[in-house]
């Protein structure tokens, strides 16, 4: 799977862990390259964008509290990103929410719980369905 990854300088520990641990998917790295001060729309609005145009499959942002990056991401058209502090939000984020963008505090989130979360976020399917009927809405909702 390919997958758009970006940090700023809070999580780019964590950023790189989770390419460490997830070697089998192929990253496309949006930065930071380093624990350098910098901010957090930098890397990760290109990254978003790259899941919206359909150029990396899903996203994976990171900052110190993921809060930044959550409402960068959610800025962009037909990015559903979720802020997700444990596994049991990530199931749902992808299972009701469809998510294509999972959001992670760096600060808050210890790299071992951080690699379940991705892994539970990245191998849970979307159920469709009524919830199907949601994102609908959320859609109609960008185009207004």
């Amino acid at each position: 799977m390919k997958l758009a990854i970006a940090s700023d300088h809070a999580g780019y520990a964590l950023k790189e862990a989770l390419k460490q641990a997830f070697s089998e998917h192929e990253f496309v790295d949006f930065g930071t390259h380093s624990e350098d001060s910098m901010d957090y729309p930098d890397a990760g609005y290109p990254a978003a964008l790259a899941v919206a145009h359909a150029e990396c499959e899903m996203g994976i942002l990171i900052c110190g509290s993921g809060i930044g990056m959550s409402i960068t991401a959610n800025k962009v058209p037909g990015i559903r990103a979720a802020l997700c502090y444990l596994k049991d939000v990530a199931e749902l984020s992808r299972m009701h929410n469809d998510a294509n963008v999972l959001v992670l505090a760096g600060r808050f989130t210890a790299e071992a719980y951080a690699i379940e979360i991705v892994r539970t976020w990245l191998f849970t399917p979307f159920e469709g369905g009524r919830h199907q009927n949601r994102l609908n809405k959320i859609h109609q909702g960008e185009t207004k």
